[in-house]
């Protein structure tokens, strides 16, 4: 399957931040393998591991009553699973956005995916 890089606009720039705000937000060239584990932050010049602030997702981790303690590890084994997540659903709705001739991804193209994809079965009916 061929990836096609799709560039933000003036508007989720100005949205987003600055790109020294945004630091931790890598870039992958189609042209390059993409290999998983440390060694990517290292080989591409980032220090993190996880693309995901970590403080964050531990506290939304803690706001479920059940927690009350959340390792380091778990912390970032859930980053890593909502990383990995994120990515797969980008891509399946990447493929619908390509059918519409667009290269930016829409709403409508996240419906098509989790509709179409037996695996988004449980996000049926969340979006609305």
């Amino acid at each position: 399957m061929a990836t096609t890089s799709v560039t933000p606009t003036e508007l989720d720039r100005d949205r987003c931040g600055s790109e020294e705000e945004n630091h931790g937000v890598e870039t992958e060239e189609s042209s390059q393998p993409h290999s998983a584990g440390p060694a990517t932050a290292v080989n591409s010049g980032h220090s993190r591991i996880s693309k995901l602030p970590l403080a964050r997702i531990k506290a939304l981790m803690k706001t479920d009553p059940d927690v009350s303690l959340a390792s380091q590890e778990s912390v970032f084994i859930i980053a890593k699973a909502t990383e990995l997540f994120v990515e797969m659903i980008a891509k399946d709705a990447l493929v619908y956005a390509q059918q519409g001739k667009r290269k930016t991804l829409q709403r409508k193209d996240l419906d098509n995916a989790i509709e179409a994809i037996d695996e988004f079965a449980f996000l049926e009916g969340t979006l609305d």
